[in-house]
């Protein structure tokens, strides 16, 4: 679907801001599907009667940053949107293509290996797909949990771009070697491997090694009040 496209636009612990330049060098389609996603949270917002600054205080974003997004000068993480989605009430995949919520029936939810949602990544300087495992749980789920798959990557630059999102992230490696580079210093991550640590505070990530890095990612976000 057309809306699966946000997800070209972002990786997990990247986030950039796209100045009026940029917009016009981008894809018809693709800003189409920023306008789409900005002007759902814009719209849910104002439905319930919510200002800018209170979805700030629900989401521990700041109010100008909601509004860049808002505005179409910012493209948010996935982990971002996770916790703005969350905030208003709705599964994230509501707002990349319109997807109806899911049934709140209190039974187990399962996703099967065969049932995972993939959406690609080749926004930045390679590719990488996520495959959500539990997109079925109920819309006030604690946690967002990925299947991420992404290449080998050239070494980090020493300005190599640190970025932040709201709430706490587990990455578990099932496959290959990752670097994390974390709040300024670097770890390695290998098979079995699983780091835990507050996405607050500046992360990124890459492959390293002769095959591309697989990973359980986990996104948790406490929604403040």
């Amino acid at each position: 679907m057309l809306h699966d496209l946000y997800f070209s636009l972002t990786s997990a612990c990247c986030e950039r801001t796209v100045d009026n330049m940029e917009m016009d060098k981008l894809d018809k389609d693709v800003k189409l599907v920023i306008s789409d996603i900005s002007l759902k949270i814009k719209y849910l917002r104002n439905k319930q009667n919510m200002s800018v600054n209170a979805l700030a205080r629900k989401t521990g974003l700041a109010g100008s940053y909601l509004s860049q997004i808002e505005n179409q000068k910012r493209v948010p993480a996935i982990g971002t949107l996770v916790n703005i989605a969350r905030a208003l009430g709705i599964d994230v995949f509501y707002l990349v293509n319109g997807e109806k919520p899911v049934d709140q029936s209190g039974e187990p939810f399962i996703v099967k290996a065969t049932e995972r949602r993939l959406v690609t990544l080749p926004f930045r300087s390679f590719d990488s797909t996520y495959e959500s495992v539990n997109y079925k749980a109920k819309n006030d789920r604690l946690m967002d949990g990925y299947i991420l798959t992404a290449p080998d990557q050239v070494p980090f630059e020493p300005k190599t771009e640190e970025r932040a999102h709201e709430g706490e992230e587990l990455i578990f490696i099932l496959q290959g070697t990752q670097e994390l580079l974390y709040n300024g210093k670097s770890y390695i991550l290998e098979e079995g491997d699983c780091c835990y640590f507050d996405s607050n505070k500046p992360h990124n990530a890459r492959s390293v090694g002769d095959e591309p890095s697989k990973a359980l990612v986990v996104f948790a976000t406490k929604n403040k009040t």
